[in-house]
């Protein structure tokens, strides 16, 4: 039998064969899959148009990272603009919440306080200008408001470093309107003096001038247009001197002249909010805390004075002692002054009369055993003093034996301190003596008094004692509250 005919293509063709259906195209593809049936890679320009760069449009972007999703919202394209045109244009309380809260994270703290002060209330964005601009801010001794610690810590920056009759007067009283509100508080470290203009002077003149120390009286920062504008001003401390002048020191930058003193009494006395008063190392003698005095007798809100670190003798105690018992004075601190037996015996008298002080620091004064006793003798009378400093005061022994009735008959002191007072073993042995029969006194400090440690040993145990009594006595008492 003959073998059928070759077909074109080379395959065997018979009358039974059938031709396929297979276009030119259906061949291509067929080519273009592998063995395993798999899509080639390669494709020809008709198959794929895609793939001939002749026939594809090509767009060249600037920005090869650019990509439709980066375009900012609208809203966000606002919120930059309203950031931006803050200081001209403020717009806060006319956005939504959640939009107000990314403008106040984003403007400047550089923008006027005129613009802020009573616009903003957020404590995030005060923390922010605190932070920017000092380096220590610790927000717990601002009641936990950092608005209010910018603004008290900005007054006080313009205050120190105001010169009388040099800076004007504006740089104050324009931001006394913006900052009254949130003012509590007031401690200034330093007062610049006037500027005095140089003369020339024979060299005999100046050499004896300056070995004396004198010099023309100056005058500094006068506080009354301040607390005028300042209604909830309630502690206030100054300090009449210049921090870290260096070889610039002269002794008229240290000077509390007679007007300074006037001007500050009337001041304080017309603040009648003020409920602690500072004026420490200020070089404060008799005649100048007479005058205070004067004006603070019937303060009707003052009940703390601090007159450490001065030059206050006998003659400013009886003025103290008078204060005690005309004011609500609660705390009062004479410390590292010139007090001596005189001052503290009218400071004594007026102790055993009060009922409001509690708290009396005399330390580093001059009271001697006289003075010492003056003071302990008005602790039998008194029933509202709970602590007691009268440290390095030249005491000895018969101080002590006066203390010791003092610790058997008050049940109302917590506190003394007796430090660098040499008591000696015979006024510790008393001391011991008045402490067994005490449980209310939880502190006693006995440091260089020479009282004995055998003494000190038994007192420290009894004061032990009394502490952990006070403290089931107080546990006691939160239980009872919550029970009832």
């Amino acid at each position: 039998m003959a073998e059928p005919p070759l077909a074109q293509n080379g395959s065997k063709s018979g009358p039974g064969s059938v031709k396929s259906g297979k276009s030119k195209g259906g061949s291509a593809r067929s080519k273009s899959k592998g063995k395993d049936g798999v899509p080639s890679p390669v494709t020809t320009a008709k198959d794929n148009p895609s793939a001939d760069p002749r026939t594809m449009r090509r767009i060249i972007a600037e920005d090869p990272e650019w990509s439709l999703a980066t375009v900012p919202l609208l809203t966000d394209l606002c919120i930059v603009h309203i950031v931006n045109n803050f200081e001209h244009n403020p717009l806060l309380d006319e956005l939504k919440p959640k939009h107000r809260a990314k403008v106040l994270e984003k403007i400047s703290t550089n923008i006027p306080l005129k613009v802020t002060a009573h616009l903003i209330s957020d404590e995030g964005y005060w923390q922010r200008c605190c932070k920017a601009r000092w380096d220590i801010c610790d927000v717990s001794q601002y009641g936990g408001s950092w608005k209010r610690m910018y603004f008290e810590r900005n007054l006080e920056h313009i205050i120190e470093h105001f010169v009388p009759e040099r800076t004007n007067m504006d740089v104050v009283t324009d931001v006394l309107p913006l900052s009254g509100e949130y003012i509590k508080r007031l401690n200034i470290k330093q007062l610049l003096p006037p500027i005095k203009e140089e003369t020339k002077k024979d060299d005999d003149t100046s050499e004896t001038g300056s070995e004396l120390g004198d010099g023309p009286e100056v005058d500094h920062f006068e506080f009354g247009p301040v607390f005028e504008k300042l209604p909830h001003l309630e502690e206030f401390g100054v300090t009449y001197g210049v921090k870290d002048c260096g070889m610039n020191f002269e002794w008229n930058l240290f000077q509390f002249t007679t007007r300074d003193c006037l001007l500050i009494s009337k001041a304080v006395k017309s603040c009648k909010t003020l409920q602690k008063f500072h004026l420490c190392r200020s070089k404060v003698d008799d005649d100048k805390v007479r005058v205070l005095i004067s004006h603070l007798l019937d303060h009707p809100s003052l009940t703390e004075l601090d007159l450490s670190h001065n030059m206050i003798g006998d003659s400013g105690a009886r003025a103290a002692g008078k204060l005690i018992n005309r004011s609500r004075v609660v705390k009062m601190n004479l410390c590292d002054n010139k007090i001596g037996a005189p001052g503290a015996l009218a400071i004594g008298h007026a102790v055993s009369k009060n009922t409001t002080l509690k708290c009396l620091d005399l330390r580093l004064n001059r009271l001697g055993d006289d003075g010492g006793q003056a003071i302990c003798k008005a602790l039998l009378k008194n029933s509202t003093l709970t602590d007691l400093n009268i440290g390095s005061n030249n005491m000895t022994e018969p101080t002590a034996s006066i203390l010791s009735q003092v610790l058997t008959t008050n049940t109302t002191i917590r506190t003394i301190n007796l430090s660098c007072n040499r008591v000696g073993p015979d006024g510790g042995k008393q001391l011991q003596e008045g402490m067994e029969e005490n449980s209310t006194v939880l502190e006693m400090d006995l440091r260089l008094t020479e009282a004995g440690q055998e003494s000190e040993y038994c007192i420290n145990q009894i004061l032990k004692k009394n502490r952990e009594d006070d403290r089931q006595l107080r546990l006691q008492n939160e239980k009872n509250k919550q029970s009832s």
